[in-house]
């Protein structure tokens, strides 16, 4: 897909970024996939059958499916998915298209770019689905390129890598706790000098500003999902002054919590 000019990425209504509930599973279509869908997981444990062919995902895992394609996938209820699709059709012909499979280990651009989309599109702003093809095709490009060139093997072990990342998921799953370092660094069985270096080392922000991060995803997803308004939302995070969440919410998205909802 280097090749299309992003006018030829025809967008479809189905994208979303979702927090599924215990109980989701993603049946067996009654046809084959009809269409191209960029499928990425943000946290969460499931196994997604692809052509017959398992896959165990988690945080990192992403897809993309291409027309005729049979799906299926399930999850832990325990530990939920939270995943983002895109469905796209192109109408040119393709000689270079991202493997279907591949788990990410830098997320940060690739995770803003997805939200950049899905925030576009729910927002319908101003030239809005120009905007969102030339994301999708910088989608393409991350995946193309993350192909090219593979990471170096990071210097954490294994152990420690699982340690933190399961620190970074229960941060993801609780956004409204009163999250410490030295807490955090205690769960993980670390010096909070430590833990915080290899945190950062390892996730590629520091711990307090992956925090805000996930209170900011949740709120946004609170504002735009449930119908709370802005003090709800500030209340339900933990925030006990709503001008520095506003100032905060603002800080990261670009926007003010009003305005989102």
């Amino acid at each position: 897909m280097l090749e299309l000019s992003p006018a030829s990425f025809i967008l479809k209504p189905a994208f979303a970024k979702i927090f599924c509930e215990p109980e989701w599973r993603w049946p067996k279509r009654e046809k084959p996939m009809p269409n191209y869908d960029l499928f990425y997981v943000w946290s969460g444990e499931g196994e997604l059958i692809l052509n017959g062919e398992p896959y165990a995902i988690s945080k990192g895992s992403c897809f993309v499916f291409r027309p005729g394609d049979e799906t299926t996938a399930t999850h832990n209820p325990q530990k939920p998915l939270v995943l983002t699709y895109i469905h796209f059709d192109v109408d040119a012909p393709v000689s270079r298209i991202p493997a279907r499979y591949r788990v990410l280990e830098e997320t940060i651009d690739f995770e803003y770019m997805l939200v950049r989309y899905v925030r576009l599109l729910l927002e319908q702003a101003f030239a809005a689905e120009e905007e969102a093809r030339l994301i999708l095709k910088q989608l393409m490009i991350h995946l193309l390129r993350d192909e090219q060139h593979k990471p170096a093997p990071r210097k954490v072990s294994n152990q420690l890598n699982e340690t933190i990342q399961e620190v970074a998921n229960y941060i993801r799953q609780h956004p409204s706790l009163a999250h410490r370092v030295e807490d955090l660094a205690s769960r993980a069985g670390l010096s909070p000098r430590y833990f915080s270096i290899k945190f950062k080392e390892l996730m590629g922000v520091s711990v307090q500003s992956y925090i805000i991060r996930m209170r900011i995803e949740r709120a946004e997803h609170l504002l735009v999902y449930t119908g709370m308004n802005v003090t709800e939302v500030a209340d339900a995070l933990g925030y006990r002054d709503i001008f520095f969440f506003s100032r905060q919410f603002k800080q990261y998205t670009g926007k003010s919590p009003s305005e989102i909802r």
